[in-house]
Order: C-alpha cells, then structure tokens, then sequence
C-alpha cells in the first residue's frame, strides 16, 4: 500500500463535545471554488482551492449547523439545508441571498439538482421529499413512501428518474412524470439507527445506467437504471460499511469512504481498488475535482484537503472521455410547469422537453440497448423474462411495456438521427480561445502574432501583437463596439467578424489593413439574417463562410468578387497566399461518433479547385486545428493528439507527422499553433486546460515531427522517422521545382536545398544499412543500398560491408553500383550522340555522371565519406544560365536519365563546339576543350584552383552554353 499523507486543513471548528458531525464538501462546474459546510456550524464557506491558506467566503444566514449544499450544473445557485428547517438559495460565486425557498417541519438531511437545474429535491427527517420549482419556488410535486430520514438523492442524468434511500437502507425508484414509485428495494443499504453524522448515500453513473449504493457487506452495490436489478459489487479492504462514495466525472474509477477511516479508489470495470488513504477521522464527503485528477475531502471534525493524482498516471485520468448525454443545457435555473406535456418549438427548459418523460425512451428499450455490456455478467432473455431480486416491490404500469412494442423501431431510428446531428462539430476559428468572463482571451493567435480581446463597460478592447516586431507595423489598440468573436491576421492586416446581434439580427465583417497609400482604407459588410462562422486571409483577398453556407470573398479594397455555395455546413478555414482551405460536414457522424468531415483547397488567383477529398480523423475525435505550414502544406490536429499532413504522394494522401500519445505528459496538453518542415509549434496547457490564457504571455514549445511508426526489430525507429520524413520533404521540393520550372522560373535555391536534403537522405540510409548489417537483415540491407542517391553513397555502403565483413553483401553492393554506372551511361550516349540528325536541344540541359574512374576513389577517400557526416551531390537538376546571344530552344524539356533524376551542371566540360554554320562537329574534334581531368559528378564542388583552370581553358574556345544551336546568322 502506498503511504501518501493527504494534508488536511480546518474549514470549519470541531463540535465542544467532540461528537462527530456531518459536513459536506462540493466543487463547482470549474473547480475554480470548493464549498464546505458542517452540521456544527450555521456558515458555509467558499475556498479559493489555488490559495488555501487565503481565509474563505463565509455565508451566514442560517441559525443552526448546514447539513446539506448543492451546485446547480451550471455553478450559478447554491443550494443548502439546515438542522434550521429551512432551504436557502444564493448566487454563486458571489454568494449573494437570494430566497428561502422552502421550509420544513424537522431538519434537511440531503439536497439534489437536476441535470439542467430546473428541479431541486429536498428531503430530511420529515416524510416527504419535495421537489422545488426554482423559478418561482413553488413545490412542483411532494413524493412520500420513505419510512424513516432520507439521507440519499439523486436525479438521474437523463431526467428521468428519482432514486432516493433512507437511515433504514430502503431504497426507491420514482418516475418524474408520473410521480409514482417504480420499484422499492427494502434493507438493502446498513441501518443506521440515530447517528447523524453517518448518512446512507447513492450516486448515479455519469452515463445514467448504474446506481451505486452501499452494500450490506462492506462494499458498493451495482443497481440496474431501469429494472433495478443488482448487477455487480465492489468489496475489497474496507473493514467497516461505507458511508460515501462518489463516481469519477467519466465514469471509470468510483471513490468510497468508509467507517474504517479508509478512503479507497476502484477501477470499476476491473471491480478491484486501485489505491487507498487511511486518515486520522472519518471522511464523510468525497467530491471529484471536474477538471484534473484530484478529490476534494472533508472529515467529521471539520477538516478539508485535496488529495492529488488519486488515479496513476499511467492510467486513464478521470476527466477523460466524460459520457456525453447530449442533452440540453441551462444557463439559468428554468423549470418546466407542471402540467405542461407539450416541448416547445424553441426547446427551452421551461418546457417539458427534458425533464417530462412523454418522449423519451422506455425502460424496455433503454434494457435492451444495454445488453452488450453486461453480456458477460449475466444472460439476458428480453425485458419481460428478466428477474428481480428479492425483496423488490415492482409497481411499474403495463403501458410501457405496451408502447415499447409498438414504436421501438421507429423511436430507435428518430432518436439516432437527432444524437448524430446533435454530435456533428460547431464552426470554429483556428487559433482562438473560447470566451471567459472578466479575462483577456485570443480572437488569433498564430505563427505571426496574436490579437486579442477583453470586453469592458459593454464594449471590448482589442490588441494586435507580433511575435518578431521587425515582420510587422506596430498596430494601436482598438475598441470594438460590435463584440466580434473570431479574427484572422496576416503581414497585410487584420479581419474580424461576430455572431448575429442587435434588433436586425445582423452579423458583421470588419477588414483593417495595416498600411494603405489611401486614408480610411478599412472596410466592413453588413449580413442580416446570415451569421459570420469562419474568416480567412490570404494575398489580396479575404474569406467569410457563413450560416447559410455561403463562401463569400472579397478583395482587399472590399470589392465582393466571389460568393460560392458549399455542400454542407463550415467547420473551419485557413488562408495561405493563393490558397484558401475550408472544412465542411460531408455527411451526419457515424454511430460510432466519428465526423464525416471534408475540405476543399480554392486558389483564389487562378479561380480553381486544385484539391478536394474526405478529411481523416482519429476515430472518435474531433478537429481542432488546421491550417498551412510554413511551406504552404496543408494541416490538421485532431482531439486525440494526432497531426497530419496533406502531401502529394499517392495521387495526394495525408501523413500522420505527430502523436501526442507518444509524446506528451499525462498532465499535458498541447494547443498547436503551427509548424514547418520539421518542427510543431504549440502551447503546453496543463491539465485539464486545454487552451492557453493571454496572461501570462504564452511560450512557444517546439516538438519534433515524428510518425506514429511500429516498434522496428532493429531498434532504429528514429532513423526510420527521418529517412520517411526526408523522403517527404523530397517529394515536396520535386513538386516545387515541376510548377516554378513550368512557369519559367529559376529553381537554383531549390536545388540547393534539394542536394542539402539528399546528402542528409544518404546519410541517413546509410546508418540504416550498418543498423540492417548489425541486426543480420541483409535483404533489407540490399534494399536500401538502392535508394541511395550518390555514387559516392554506394561505394561508401561497399566500404562499410567490407569492414564490417559481408564479402557477399559487398559483392551485391557492387552488382547494383555497376547496373547503375551501365545505365547512366546509356543515357549519356542518348543526350550526346541522338539518332536524329535534327538533335533535341534544350534550354534546361540534364547532365549525367560520368564512368567510374580512379580519381573516385581518391575523391572518396579525400572527403571521409565513412568519417564525416557530410555528403554532398546533386539530386535536381541546376539550370545552366544562357548568356551573350539570344538563342532559340526548339524543344521545352530534357529527357531524364534511367534513373529519372536530373543531374547538377557545374561545369559544361565534355560538350560540342558549334561552328559559323550552326552545325555541330564530333565529339573527336573537341580534344581541345577537354579538361586536363575527368569531372567528377558526385563531388558537390571543386576546389577554387581547379574550377578557375578549368574556366580559362574553356571560356575562349566556346560560348556559354555548347549544346544550344546559335541565332547568329
């Protein structure tokens, strides 16, 4: 057992006669308040869980000791009960008095929202358990059966259903609608007889399916939502019953309190503890922190603390993958009337739409929905031939059963189709931040700069800041009157854009430029009945996806030049120059929860649409980010940690560069701002934050691209990361060098950087070939040897099997570099000597190697190939640069050679002289201009003496370029 002491702080004094009391503890919606109290002391107190040596916010206004308190959902109304009688209300967080909202005849022993807060159950020692209309604090119904004090409640999370126990450990079912009693199971939980300070208590499944309750034996006791029938327990090493217990937000651990001292946390799929903490009093109030993995406890002398990561961090946080049970959410306390059995066209919650049951689904079909997770329990023959366990009084009507027969097709089918579309992802803008009251938030924030935002005396202050201040204007501050939610910024300027508003209902687009040769250069349009999602930017243009899925763009002047239709509604887009990307919904999710998610590239100077396809997501993830690196390639990050990148390869696929799985801390999480070639850039959040704060100024991490490769039997998994990686990187600078060289262009600085990438590929192969060698995978070996780029590379490859003794590796080294040299050879001959007697001449002229000679293996040895970790030849083409007079090209392209590769030109050295007549001699006639040595393709350069000898020589005997025919007639 783990010794971890939990330090424990006084919240409230101990009783003078030292008798244990009850006190209870809860946190709110964002674990930014934790509330205690205790049946001792009439004051509750609001702590600040970041300062708990700050004294708390007392409330005082009850006479006698609080036995119960309750949040609503949404952290807007406390709720407490007193040995007082009395029921009292207050704003939260600031605590502020609101009502007393009901009172009763002997003290409130427990306290209950509902899932959207429009109901509060309130239940004690008296015989009833009332259930409060908030809004007007009438009492909507009264449920009586109890025999003694109820001690437990607890809505359902779907609204459907009551559960309450009592001191004598019955325990009931009550349905909502009708009011009526579903099932009564008797003696089930301990019998506490008059001690006060313990409480029989029940809690509901975040997913609504299970009920757990003490047990008779010491342990937790599974209860089926619909039948009440026991499904399982949970009995391990507490000595004595349990007095409280509380699930995890997601379900999966379930935390329990016993009379032993002992507080024991369950993995309650695994029905085993998984850690403990023994305490110097009894705990009697457990409360899982909302946000992080933590649980706030309180003891019978008053005392609180927060016992940090309960859960290993080598399992599932507790946060994580929360049930979503889609239903509809309050921002205040509404109440449905109680006669009401008709939802709204709006769906507000005054109505019946979630807490009457007209439309929901029957017990049966619920039953029969859940039968694959419990298959392994026990075996289930339909709804009707299931067994109860003893002592279970079932009064369920008849009609269920009846109106399950009937609609459960139909209702199956309906209530599928509204989950899928309630589940389908909300429009979002890439790089900002969701709004929070009273903070600075970020509108934009990406590898340029940030603009940000804070709304202040019904108008809001935004700021535009720049990473590095020499890419960008100084910018002033603005006020903004239009309250605008999203924004976009590039070098140019600035566009913001915001929700419906006003009496109109009109949503605007607001374009600021940062520089203009003409005054009073920005812009802005107006949309009535049509809501801004999404804003883009790019060169010259800016991008607006609406509600009514409209793509509308505009110049940057605010000339409106485009409006397009998209099929279906926007999730997100991003500019990059030209280029403008958007995401949409292609269809409903699938019943597994995944989005069907498409996008589509528009270049926006040309007017096309080079690019459209499906977008590929983690299964059961949703988008996050997207965007365009730093070289313009299109990317997206998914929920699950998961970056990929749309490349040309396979007619255009998307590559998984990045898993955060693999990468991050279990109390991380990463918020991606953007990337280039070979690095991420994001912000590391802490868990359970998932975006960053304005203040204090984020850092920037850099993470290394790696792909989410199988563990390699040779151990060389980051070898194999970069040889794919560079391979890419490859692809994409062929790519490159095709369109500039398509639009007549020069491509030098991309062949440049194409040698420097293939150097670093062979390098890189081979490491692989000695790992290959090392580990006895000599075919993959033979493999690699081939994608080398450079002769050099292979004789280097030959050297190292020699050394390392592989006589018939090296022997095969050899066949393959022969093969090669045969090849490139044939290929001189058909560049040089074409059967044609009109040759093919070229503007853009591809030089292939030479034959092996004696000189390489000298150069080899000179460069240190096997020493040193530079490898240098070209793999592209380098464009040989015509000067003095005008010539003529009669074809547009150069045959490639075998290989397909263009080769470097560094020096025209084995060419035709070309005559007064423009005819070309022999090649035997050329004796004069040839070099004193053979030139060496491989080697990148050649020392300063020998390309100066080798220019003196041949400049007076030749033009620049020899294998253009000339224009002077």
């Amino acid at each position: 057992m783990k010794v971890r002491s939990v330090k424990l702080r006084e919240a409230h004094k101990a009783p003078t006669n030292g008798r244990p009391s009850f006190c209870s503890v809860v946190w709110d919606q964002q674990a930014h308040h934790l509330v205690t109290a205790s049946s001792s002391d009439p004051t509750i107190s609001i702590h600040d869980p970041l300062l708990p040596s700050a004294p708390p916010k007392l409330l005082r206004h009850h006479r006698d000791g609080v036995t119960a308190l309750a949040l609503s959902p949404n952290s807007t109304c406390l709720a407490s009960g007193s040995i007082d009688h009395s029921v009292k209300l207050y704003k939260f967080p600031s605590g502020e008095f609101e009502t007393n909202i009901t009172r009763f005849t002997l003290p409130i022993r427990v306290l209950a929202f509902n899932k959207s807060g429009t109901l509060l159950a309130a239940a004690g020692d008296d015989e009833g358990i009332k259930l409060i209309n908030t809004v007007d604090g009438s009492i909507a119904r009264v449920l009586k059966g109890h025999k003694g004090p109820i001690t437990g409640l607890g809505f359902d999370p779907n609204s459907e259903y009551l559960a309450s126990i009592d001191s004598n450990g019955t325990l009931m079912y009550w349905e909502l609608q009708s009011g009526s009693t579903l099932h009564t199971l008797k003696g089930i939980g301990p019998d506490l007889g008059l001690d006060l300070s313990v409480m029989n208590v029940l809690s509901w499944s975040p997913d609504g399916e299970t009920l757990a309750v003490p047990g008779l034996r010491n342990d937790v006791v599974m209860y089926d939502r619909d039948t009440a029938e026991k499904l399982f327990s949970l009995r391990g090493d507490h000595t004595q019953p349990i007095c409280f217990l509380a699930w995890s937000p997601n379900g999966k651990y379930m935390a329990t309190a016993g009379l032993d001292k002992q507080v024991l946390i369950w993995d309650v799929d695994k029905k085993q503890d998984i850690d403990r903490q023994k305490f110097d009093e009894r705990i009697c109030c457990l409360a899982w922190k909302p946000t992080g993995n933590a649980l706030a406890v309180i003891d019978v002398m008053g005392k609180y603390g927060v016992w940090e990561s309960v859960v290993p961090s080598s399992m599932k946080s507790p946060t994580e993958d929360i049930p979503n049970l889609h239903t509809k959410n309050s921002n205040g306390l509404l109440f449905f009337e109680e006669e009401d059995q008709e939802p709204s066209v709006s769906g507000s919650l005054s109505d019946l739409g979630e807490d009457s049951l007209g439309e929901s689904e029957p017990p049966s079909r619920k039953r029969l929905r859940k039968q694959s997770a419990y298959e392994n329990d026990f075996e289930e023959d339909g709804f009707e031939e299931l067994s109860l366990p003893l002592k279970v009084e079932s009064r369920k009507k008849p009609h269920h059963m009846h109106k399950a027969s009937k609609e459960d097709a139909n209702e199956v089918q309906r209530s599928k189709g509204t989950s899928s579309r309630l589940k389908m992802q909300e429009a979002f803008q890439p790089g900002a931040t969701p709004m929070q009251l009273g903070k600075r938030r970020f509108l934009c924030y990406n590898m340029l700069g940030s603009i940000t935002t804070m709304e202040h005396d019904g108008y809001s202050h935004i700021e535009i800041d720049f990473h590095d201040t020499s890419r960008g204007p100084r910018v002033p501050s603005m006020n903004d009157h239009f309250g605008f939610t999203m924004a976009s910024l590039n070098e140019k300027g600035s566009v913001f854009a915001n929700p419906c508003k006003g009496e109109k209902n009109m949503s605007t687009l607001m374009y600021r430029p940062f520089s203009s040769w003409a005054n009073n250069s920005e812009w802005s349009m107006r949309f009535e009945g049509e809501e801004v999602k999404v804003v883009a930017l790019g060169t010259s243009w800016v991008a607006a996806v609406t509600s009514l899925n409209f793509l509308r763009i505009f110049t940057e002047g605010g000339l409106q030049k485009h409006v397009l239709s998209l099929d279906g509604p926007v999730v997100t887009a991003s500019g990059f120059e030209d280029e403008l990307a958007v995401v949409t919904h292609a269809a409903e999710c699938l019943p597994s929860n995944e989005q069907m998610l498409e996008f589509r590239v528009f270049n926006i100077y040309n007017g096309t649409q080079p690019l459209r396809g499906r977008l590929p997501l983690t299964p059961g993830s949703h988008l996050t980010w997207f965007g365009f690196s730093d070289e313009g390639q299109l990317s997206s990050y998914d929920s699950k940690g998961v970056l990929r990148v749309f490349t040309s390869q396979f007619g255009g696929s998307w590559l998984p560069l990045f898993s955060a799985s693999k990468e991050k801390k279990s109390d991380e999480n990463y918020w991606v701002v953007g990337l280039n070639a070979s690095k991420l850039f994001c912000i590391l959040c802490k868990n359970p934050e998932l975006f960053p704060q304005v203040m204090p100024k984020p850092v920037l991490t850099l993470l290394n691209l790696s792909l989410p490769l199988a563990s390699s039997d040779l151990g060389a998994d980051a070898l194999e990361n970069e040889f794919i990686l560079n391979g890419m990187h490859l692809s994409q600078i062929q790519k490159q060098v095709e369109e500039i060289s398509g639009a007549g262009l020069d491509t030098t600085s991309l062949d440049d950087e194409a040698f420097n990438v293939e150097a670093a590929q062979d390098k890189c192969i081979l490491r692989l070939i000695a790992s290959c060698c090392n580990g006895d995978k000599l075919v993959r070996a033979t493999e690699l040897v081939k994608l080398l780029s450079l002769e050099k590379s292979v004789r280097g490859a030959i050297k190292l099997v020699t050394v390392l003794k592989l006589p018939n590796l090296a022997e095969r080294f050899n066949s393959i570099l022969e093969e090669r040299l045969l090849s490139e050879s044939k290929g001189t001959l058909q560049t040089i000597l074409p059967s044609s007697s009109r040759y093919a001449l070229t503007k853009d002229v591809a030089f292939t190697k030479s034959s092996a000679s004696t000189e390489r293996s000298s150069d080899l040895e000179t460069n240190g190939l096997l020493s040193s970790p530079i490898l240098s030849a070209p793999l592209f083409t380098k464009k040989a640069k015509p000067q003095g007079a005008k010539v003529e090209v009669e074809n547009q392209t150069a045959k490639l050679d075998d290989t397909g590769k263009g080769k470097k030109i560094e020096e025209v050295k084995n060419a035709a002289k070309v005559n007064n007549t423009g005819e070309l001699k022999k090649v035997g006639e050329l004796n004069p201009v040839q070099p004193t040595r053979s030139f060496n393709p491989f080697s990148k350069s050649l020392n300063n003496q020998e390309k100066k000898a080798e220019v003196d020589q041949v400049q007076p005997n030749r033009p620049s370029n020899p294998f253009l025919k000339s224009s002077v007639k």
